[in-house]
Order: C-alpha cells, then structure tokens, then sequence
C-alpha cells in the first residue's frame, strides 16, 4: 500500500493534476474569501466554510479521474492487480493519496482564518468542528469518484462520470427541501452529504454525522475493491 500510496502522490506533483487541483481550489476559495469575508467586514467563518465545501462537488473528479480509469486506458490495470499488493492495499493507497492532496488544500485554507484571527475573533472549538465537517464531506466525494474511475475506461470518462454523480447529491439536497411528501423528503435528507455537514457548520460536533460520512467512504471503497476484483477475473 505505501508503495502505492508514494507513487500516486509522485503522479500527483510530477504532473500538473495536484498543482491544477490546488491553484483552482485556492483560485476559487480566495475569491468566496474576499466576497463573503473581506468585502462584507464579517467573521462568519462556518458560512464561508460552508460555501467552499461545494468546491469537493466540482474538483474532486480532477483527484480520481486517472487513479484507475488511466490504468485501464494504459492497459497497466492487470499488471497492477497481479502485483504482491493485495486488491483493498492499491484502493487504499490510491485514496489516501487523493485524501493526501485534499488536506493540502484544507491546510492552505488557514492562511484565512489567520486573516480573520488577525483583525477579528475566531473559536477555535467550533472551527475545529467546522474543518471536520469539510474535511469528511470532501473524503466521502473522493470515496464516490474513485468507484465512478474504476468503471470509466479512460479518465475524461470517468471525470464526467464523477462530476454528473456530485451534481445529482446536490441536486437531491435541492430536491428534499422541494419535495412534499414526508418520507421521500425524509430519505432524500438521509442521503445527502450536504445535510449531514450542517450541524458540523453550526458547531456541533455529530457523532451521526461521522457515523454516516465514515459508512459512505467505506461502502465506496469497498465498491471499488469488487470492482476490480470482478474485472481480475473478466466478469
């Protein structure tokens, strides 16, 4: 797995995907930054928090696309899966290494919150429930992504795969709040990973909802495993 795991971080910042993912990431987040923060006067932290998670929707297909969709484009997939590395060590080290990136990010994000300590008052129990909260929600996209690149035969295909799967959670989360029948609603709040992050944005630290984001992630990975292992022996 920590073979894996190096040599996807190196796929990463030898080409341009993670310098791509973080000055997009960073690109955008500054300018969510400087409108909800810097230009109102406001400290509101969890709110900006909140609207950055819905950059892991639109970049973390960027992450997953080649991690095994480019295997199999390559026709390195079967030289993958017949290596001393056992099937559920390659997901993992591939996710990690996506997850790897993804806290990069995170981390930079502080530079803000250092601007807003700065000129203004932070609480740093609730922004650490804040940051859990975004931090889980962009593992559980990543979870999701990988599966949808371990069905794509190449990566534009997988990355399309990943973006249409993170709009339909968005647009189940605009559904449940439209919808007027209690148990479909009710389902259909079950299921969004938005929903779930809330309470993380309201300070509250949820044991349900990491319960939730930790299944989600683990229910993907598995996926993913059976996946591969169903193409190992060509069904």
């Amino acid at each position: 797995m920590r073979a894996i795991f190096k040599r996807e971080m190196q796929g990463y910042f030898y080409t341009p995907v993670g310098y791509v993912f973080l000055g997009v990431f960073l690109t955008v987040s500054s300018v969510l930054f400087y409108l909800s923060i810097m230009s109102q006067r406001s400290g509101d932290l969890p709110a900006f928090i909140g609207q950055m998670s819905y950059l892991w929707m639109l970049l973390s297909p960027v992450l997953t696309m080649r991690l095994l969709a480019e295997e199999r484009q390559k026709k390195t997939d079967q030289l993958l899966m017949t290596s001393p590395v056992s099937l559920p060590g390659i997901v993992l080290g591939k996710y990690l290494a996506a997850v790897a990136v993804l806290m990069a990010a995170a981390v930079l994000t502080l530079l803000y919150v250092l601007i807003v300590g700065i000129y203004g008052r932070i609480y740093p129990a609730e922004l650490a429930v804040n940051y859990l909260g975004f931090i889980l929600q962009g593992c559980a996209f990543v979870a999701l992504d990988l599966f949808l690149s371990g069905c794509a035969a190449t990566p534009v295909t997988a990355a399309v795969l990943a973006f249409g799967a993170n709009f339909l959670l968005w647009i189940l989360d605009l559904l449940e709040t439209a919808v007027r029948v209690n148990w479909i609603s009710e389902v259909l709040r079950f299921m969004s990973l938005y929903s779930r992050n809330e309470s993380f944005l309201m300070g509250q630290l949820s044991i349900a909802g990491i319960i939730y984001d930790l299944s989600f992630i683990a229910v993907f990975l598995a996926l993913t495993v059976f996946r591969l292992d169903r193409k190992r022996i060509g069904r």
